[in-house]
């Protein structure tokens, strides 16, 4: 006989309190007796037929509201499959192998996928995958365009209750039973307009022309006019295409406001009026160069323009003929293919002389360093502060951690035997003892803290003066109460003998003093070859008259025969990239005592191969990968270096890796030169 459905739950419950009552009033009954006999036999007679009219109630409807509880379950259910059928948001059902098992209408019109596809839903958006969907519970942020439109993707993972496997109809060949329930959101409306607002959003932009008073001493006073007409016709035209309001400042300075969506056209042409205002020749000599600045911000226009000003101050500080973009803390750099022009006044270097000296009368003690692995240009920078500080009657100190072989002959040029104190050099723990808010931390050959030789102190004081010849990158010294960086200069030796001069009348260098600064210019010059300029000379010819001897100075950067070998077998084994990018790699071996020096020396030697126009020598040290790269004129290393983390100047530039092996940063030193060669920022 076939088993009747009984109710249960809730709903069986319900059906059965009328029927629990009569056991309630059968209770009640029994005291009734003891204080009335005659009224509790009228309560039994009542609930006698209480309980035969409940009950035969309940058999005589029972089948009828059986009948209307599973009608109304169905007519529910139908509803429910209905709406959701009907539902305006395209919904699926995917398993846990991402396979449809189920999709509505709306789904099914936008996927022009009939209801029995039951393939995998990466068949119809290829970049939903099977590993996205298994790595969360719910993903929202899931875009995927589709016939023209742009849908977000949400999921949401529906499990299974393993303690009740009745109540699923679907049984699943996994421990964690889930399905998927997968929605279509089409925004691509609310792109639309999200593009449309920041395409009209403005952006301010400040031009400065690089070399103005240069330009107009190079040519014939009747054509000066001509020439800044010229300039201004360009500057208006490139702009004024573009439906941007132009405002000159002053006679070399433009402040622009445009639109952000011609911002996009002029990153696609690479900011064409760069070389585009060169070509303006009117007896002019020396091309005349710009330096833009533009400033992007949702905050407000003033941070806009604010924006702007710190971005046409890096790209001056970078040697100007270049674009810099700034967005938060997104920096991007256009141009800066040109050596920057050397200023033949010595008017700034004056300033800084006096502004040095200010800062050093007011403070008790002066910290002097550069970057890490001091190289000569960085010593001979940190001995001319130290005399400056001395000739003020000031406690210096120069933080050196390790001193590398070839500045060890020059170091011991200032020993004690020779009348220089005991703690004329000391290192980062001594440092962070002695320094106070009162002292000066002067940072030379460098502006990023991270390549400090001790980052931690710089913040232990607010009196930080910077000395560089470096172009600025996004990470920079923050705060400095003075900075004098000029990429034009050779090197930090230059600038330190210029300010030298202006220091202090009284200030005269020993000796060895003047060997460690000039040597410092022939270092970084490659023996005057490179980078040298009017100012050079002058500033080697100060300190040969301050007692510098040449032949003294060549006897003290002489190579050992280890570091000699090595140079010799990265010159050996260098690689031919390209038909003009020679790249090696400089042995480390226990042998050589400063292989980065090495590498950076045999980076100069390749170039003396005929066709090689950039060098690149890779040095595994100390757990780093470290890159120098050397030009002669036709290829820009810096915008190289900086591709891959680094900096530097045009002809030289290096960079420093944490997260390869030395092979594998020679594949990325292939894979930056093939883009850049692909983009046209360098060419062969």
């Amino acid at each position: 006989m076939k088993k009747e459905t009984q109710f249960k739950g809730q709903l069986k419950n319900y059906m059965f309190w009328p029927l629990m009552l009569t056991a309630l009033i059968v209770l009640l009954n029994v005291p009734l007796y003891y204080i009335d006999k005659k009224a509790g036999i009228c309560v039994s007679v009542f609930a006698a037929c209480y309980f035969v009219i409940v009950l035969t109630v309940y058999l005589l409807n029972r089948s009828a509201i059986r009948s209307e509880v599973i009608s109304f379950a169905t007519q529910y259910g139908t509803v429910q499959k209905k709406l959701l059928d009907e539902f305006k948001i395209p919904y699926a059902l995917l398993d846990y192998n991402s396979k449809i098992l189920w999709m509505n209408k709306a789904f099914s019109a936008i996927t022009e996928r009939e209801k029995r596809y039951h393939k995998s839903i990466t068949t119809i958006f290829p970049s939903i995958t099977r590993e996205i969907l298994e790595k969360e519970d719910q993903l929202s942020n899931v875009q995927v365009e589709w016939k023209d439109k742009l849908y977000r993707i949400c999921v949401d993972k529906l499990y299974f209750d393993e303690g009740e496997p009745e109540s699923s109809l679907i049984e699943l060949d996994t421990k964690d039973q889930y399905l998927m329930a997968l929605y279509l959101f089409d925004e691509t409306e609310l792109h639309h307009y999200i593009s449309e607002n920041k395409e009209l959003q403005l952006v301010s932009a400040l031009i400065y022309i690089d070399n103005y008073e240069e330009a107009l001493d190079s040519i014939e006073e009747v054509k000066r006019s001509l020439l800044v007409a010229l300039i201004d016709r360009k500057v208006s035209k490139y702009f004024s295409e573009r439906d941007s309001i132009i405002k000159k400042l002053e006679k070399d300075k433009y402040f622009v406001v445009f639109r952000h969506r011609y911002l996009d056209e002029m990153v696609k042409d690479k900011f064409s009026i760069l070389e585009d205002v060169k070509t303006i020749k009117v007896g002019n000599e020396m091309a005349v160069t710009l330096s833009i600045g533009v400033g992007i911000s949702t905050a407000s226009y003033g941070q806009k323009y604010e924006y702007s000003r710190m971005a046409i101050d890096l790209a001056l500080g970078r040697g100007g003929d270049q674009v810099v973009i700034k967005e938060g803390e997104k920096i991007t750099y256009f141009g800066g293919k040109t050596t920057q022009v050397e200023k033949m006044t010595r008017v700034k270097a004056r300033v800084k002389a006096h502004a040095l000296r200010e800062i050093f009368e007011s403070r008790e003690q002066i910290f002097i360093m550069g970057h890490s692995i001091s190289d000569m240009d960085a010593f001979g920078a940190a001995v001319g502060i130290y005399c400056a500080a001395q000739v003020m009657g000031k406690k210096a100190y120069i933080i050196l951690n390790e001193v590398t072989s070839s500045l060890r002959p020059m170091k011991e040029c200032f020993s004690e035997e020779k009348g220089y104190p005991e703690d004329m050099f000391i290192q980062n723990e001594e440092a962070m003892e002695l320094v106070n808010y009162r002292s000066v931390v002067v940072v030379v050959d460098t502006n990023r803290p991270n390549y400090t030789e001790c980052p931690e102190i710089l913040n232990r004081t607010k009196n930080i003066v910077v000395f560089d010849h470096h172009r600025q990158s996004s990470e920079v010294i923050e705060n400095a109460v003075l900075s004098y960086i000029e990429s034009y200069a050779s090197s930090t030796c230059e600038m330190v003998a210029e300010v030298l001069q202006y220091f202090d009348e009284n200030i005269h260098l020993k000796p060895n003093e003047a060997d460690s600064i000039y040597a410092g210019i022939l270092i970084d010059t490659n023996n005057f070859m490179t980078k040298t300029g009017v100012r050079t000379f002058e500033a080697a010819a100060y300190l040969r008259r301050c007692g510098a001897e040449v032949t003294r100075v060549r006897k003290l950067l002489r190579d050992d025969m280890a570091a000699y070998k090595a140079r010799a077998e990265a010159v050996r084994h260098a690689q031919v990239y390209k038909g003009a990018f020679a790249i090696s790699i400089c042995p480390a071996d226990s042998s050589v005592e400063s292989p980065t020096i090495a590498g950076a020396q045999a980076a100069n030697e390749l170039l003396n191969i005929v066709g090689i126009k950039a060098s690149f020598v890779l040095t595994e040290y100390n757990g780093k990968i470290y890159i120098s790269s050397r030009s002669i004129d036709e290829i820009n290393v810096q915008i190289i270096m900086e591709r891959m983390g680094g900096g530097g100047h045009l002809n030289v530039a290096g960079a420093q890796l944490t997260d390869c092996t030395v092979e594998e940063a020679k594949r990325r030193i292939q894979k930056t030169l093939d883009q850049m060669l692909e983009e046209g920022d360098i060419e062969v």
